[in-house]
């Protein structure tokens, strides 16, 4: 059973930069892909940003190529995502999320995740 709990959410404006963070407890978190998602309102939850077990390696949506960067600490079972360059398209709730599988390769869909936290709010003002 893994817990994920995020934070860094909050209100900034177009342009500006955010650091969300997820911090994991139980389960084997080193073994997991750790993945962020967002949903805005109305719309399905979108692939964002995920990194592999040992961080070597990433998959990034095409919206956010280039501007955010995901990043982990194993031994502090912690996996942040830095984002820069924000737009307005960039609001929504933002989620991270366990990968079923140990020592898995980073996959784009909600179902191949089976642990979630409950979720941090961006907002990016115009």
């Amino acid at each position: 059973q893994v817990q994920l709990v995020e934070s860094g959410g909050g209100l900034v404006q177009a342009g500006g930069s955010l650091k969300l963070s997820c911090a994991a407890s139980g389960g084997a978190f080193g073994l997991k892909v750790i993945s962020w998602f967002r949903q805005a309102p109305g719309k399905e939850r979108e692939f964002v940003a995920g990194i592999n077990w040992n961080g070597r390696s990433t998959n990034y949506g095409e919206s956010v190529k280039g501007r955010f960067t995901v990043s982990r600490d194993n031994a502090k079972m912690t996996t942040d995502l830095q984002m820069n360059t924000l737009a307005p398209e960039d609001t929504a709730v933002y989620y991270c999320a366990v990968g079923r599988l140990d020592y898995g390769a980073v996959l784009i869909y909600p179902n191949e995740y089976n642990y979630w936290g409950q979720g941090t709010q961006v907002t990016v003002s115009s």
